[in-house]
């Protein structure tokens, strides 16, 4: 990617994904972010676009690009210098992160739910406690190989990945049963 290649947040427009915390982290580290993904429409919601995001928009490079559709999610993290995602609650399994690798892109997250079995600090992104260590990572990114990304979206998450430990499993379970019963 380029060097001047933009972060990006592509997440629901949620205090939880952490937008804010995306955009204080573009700010503090002088790069752009683009930011995609749907408004939350509750009153909860629009107060949090009105006080925390759209203040910023379109000022020091941040900038709202609404919704993408799976094309436009490949093209955009494809040619983005990491996502930028620092969600502030036990996100169960976020696609979008082993979306992002799959394309190739490292991820900046935070060490909450699932993330640490997605991402592998230090390999393919970097996981932080703090805006200010999401700037670091934000300047460490040259360390990550892409190739890395790529590789571990392919051996933990791929259709064939996945079918693999699902067979896994259902042998376990058959085996398990078949010791109970004897």
């Amino acid at each position: 990617v380029a060097d001047d290649a933009p972060l990006v947040f592509l997440s629901r427009l949620d205090p939880i994904k952490g937008a804010h915390n995306a955009i204080e982290t573009a700010l503090k580290s002088g790069r752009r972010l683009l930011i995609a993904g749907n408004r939350v429409e509750t009153p909860a919601g629009v107060a949090y676009w009105e006080s925390r995001i759209a203040p910023f928009l379109n000022k020091g490079g941040i900038e709202y690009i609404g919704a993408v559709n799976d094309s436009q999610k490949n093209k955009l993290l494809g040619q983005a210098a990491a996502m930028l995602v620092p969600i502030a609650w036990d996100e169960p399994f976020g696609i979008v992160f082993a979306e992002a690798l799959a394309c190739g892109t490292p991820v900046i997250s935070t060490p909450r739910g699932s993330l640490p079995e997605i991402v592998r600090s230090g390999v393919e992104g970097y996981l932080v406690s703090s805006v200010d260590e999401a700037v670091n990572a934000v300047q460490e990114l040259s360390i990550i190989q892409r190739q890395h990304c790529r590789q571990r979206a392919e051996a933990c998450f791929s259709a064939e990945a996945i079918v693999n430990q699902y067979v896994q499993l259902y042998q376990e379970a058959i085996l398990g049963r078949r010791n109970l019963q004897q």
